[in-house]
């Protein structure tokens, strides 16, 4: 009788989990953006996009200025990356999510704004915010120019073996 109990527990004990698994407090809609931002990740970092970026970036970085002041070209270039950008992601996330509809991403992504961060945020803000795009093109500029700050040459690093040895000569009592 003993070990009929025990297996009525366990199968008791798996039926709570699976109704602890079924309960959950985030709704399909929240589901399926953090599904759709998850592919966008994996996108972005893809060679293709890294490629395409880069491409644009290279060919239309000459004519940024880091001033207040913006140039008619960029308003083009900014239609130009943003309709590029788009379509690339937009195609990409309709052969992994069949019923994807880029107009309703776009009303949750300003809906959800706050809830993002990170380098996924800053490249979805390039397209849809033109100070961030303009920042991008600078900082690409600036980078090209070698006009950007290298904080690496300050760095020491040791692997850790050598200070563990280090650590433990320190530790030894002098020898007579």
């Amino acid at each position: 009788m003993a070990a009929s109990n025990i297996g009525n527990d366990d199968i008791e004990d798996m039926e709570f989990q699976e109704e602890n698994l079924c309960s959950s407090s985030s709704s399909i809609s929240d589901t399926k953006f953090d599904m759709t931002i998850g592919h966008i990740e994996d996108i972005i970092m893809d060679d293709d996009f890294q490629d395409m970026q880069q491409n644009f970036m290279e060919k239309n970085y000459v004519h940024f200025e880091d001033t207040e002041e913006n140039k008619f070209i960029y308003t083009d270039i900014f239609k130009e990356y943003t309709d590029l950008i788009e379509k690339f992601i937009e195609d990409k996330l309709t052969a992994r999510m069949p019923g994807f509809v880029m107009s309703e991403f776009t009303r949750q992504l300003q809906t959800r704004q706050n809830e993002l961060s990170g380098e996924i945020f800053e490249i979805l803000l390039t397209f849809s915010d033109f100070i961030s795009f303009k920042e991008m093109f600078i900082d690409y500029k600036a980078e090209k120019e070698g006009r950007t700050v290298d904080f690496s040459s300050g760095f020491v690093i040791t692997p850790c073996s050598q200070q563990l040895e280090i650590s433990s000569q320190n530790l030894e009592p002098p020898t007579s």
